[in-house]
């Protein structure tokens, strides 16, 4: 039982959350503390689902894309863009308070994370071009295209409408965590229950014989791009709502190498195929943890990065099994060398 556990893809990775969340315990014994103000829920836990919510969904949408065996460079700029295109649109209205200005602003910036999905998945799946090069392409030029929509500016906008997406409340928690909760459900949902997965799976395992099995291994490619820019320009919204302002140059910046790293720790392989939702969404919020206790412990901001990558690089040696194996096998041949040499000579 216990070994059937150890190999299940989430372990690891909740054993690695679990850690985390025990020594920011130690660390500060009223993290776990939640206190009721106003009807909405306060605390480390809720701050750490809150602030993790736009970094999960662009995780979504990468574990898609990776599937696949592609990858996506491009998400942070896309959440760039969806939050200035917002913001703009707003703080460009007669009325900024109006509700349908909001709904306008969203449409726009979600209009416009599905034509760059599209872009995407065209230079992939149509032009041919390795995937790491087509997205390097927005990547590049897609923090530039938002940084000219704000001219290099902080928009703010005050309107409470788009304002509830990122800091409004539902049910005590904040509504971005049902964003998120929604988001999963529907790609889950679609990947689970329908043929689409299987798809995704396939082409990422194999694409030529996909293809010849009669999978429309172009099409599958470009629905995967086109959702995990869809996911990245809801993020977008979330975290420029969350502060009422849009900044074309740091906004979801090295948001990609995060959702990279959220769906290694779930368990994806970056060669492709099988894949792991919900491991994801614990990877991602291993990620938020961490950053949340490398700032709660005070550790200075310079070596902040440092510190995070060593932690990320531990947890990926710990998932892995070749790596576990052989750290298994020198400990056995230190511990007890007289059998190691017994079993050379029988041998």
């Amino acid at each position: 039982m216990a070994g059937k556990m150890r190999k299940h893809h989430l372990f690891w990775p909740l054993c690695m959350l679990g850690l985390l969340l025990l020594f920011n315990l130690l660390y500060s014994p009223d993290f776990f503390s939640l206190v009721m103000r106003e009807g909405n829920l306060y605390g480390s836990l809720i701050d750490i689902l809150n602030f993790g919510a736009p970094l999960i969904l662009v995780s979504i949408g990468m574990t898609l894309v990776i599937a696949t065996g592609g990858i996506d460079l491009s998400v942070g700029s896309i959440v760039a863009i969806s939050g200035a295109v917002a913001c703009m649109s707003i703080s460009k209205g007669v009325d900024q308070s109006s509700f349908g200005l909001v709904l306008g602003a969203l449409g726009l910036s979600i209009g416009l994370s599905l034509i760059l999905g599209i872009w995407n998945g065209a230079l992939v799946s149509v032009a041919r071009i390795q995937p790491i090069i087509a997205t390097l392409i927005l990547m590049v030029a897609g923090r530039g295209i938002a940084q000219l929509i704000t001219s290099g500016q902080i928009i703010t906008v005050s309107n409470a409408n788009y304002a509830y997406i990122g800091a409004g409340s539902l049910a005590a928690l904040p509504f971005s965590i049902f964003i998120v909760l929604t988001v999963l459900l529907v790609a889950s949902l679609l990947t689970r229950k329908t043929a689409l997965g299987l798809f995704i799976e396939s082409v990422g395992s194999n694409a030529s014989a996909s293809r010849l099995a009669g999978i429309r291994s172009r099409t599958v490619i470009l629905t995967v791009y086109v959702f995990c820019g869809l996911c990245a320009g809801i993020a977008g919204l979330i975290l420029s709502s969350n502060v009422s302002s849009a900044d074309g140059n740091n906004a979801g910046l090295w948001y990609e190498l995060d959702a990279i790293l959220a769906v290694v720790i779930g368990g994806t392989s970056l060669n492709g195929g099988r894949f792991y939702l919900m491991g994801t969404v614990v990877g991602a919020l291993i990620i938020q943890t961490l950053t949340t206790t490398i700032y709660m412990i005070g550790v200075p901001p310079e070596v902040t990065l440092v510190v995070k990558a060593f932690v990320v690089l531990a947890v990926c040696l710990i998932q892995s099994d070749s790596f576990r194996n052989s750290m298994l096998i020198r400990w056995k041949k230190r511990k007890f060398p007289a059998e190691q040499g017994v079993n050379r000579h029988v041998s």
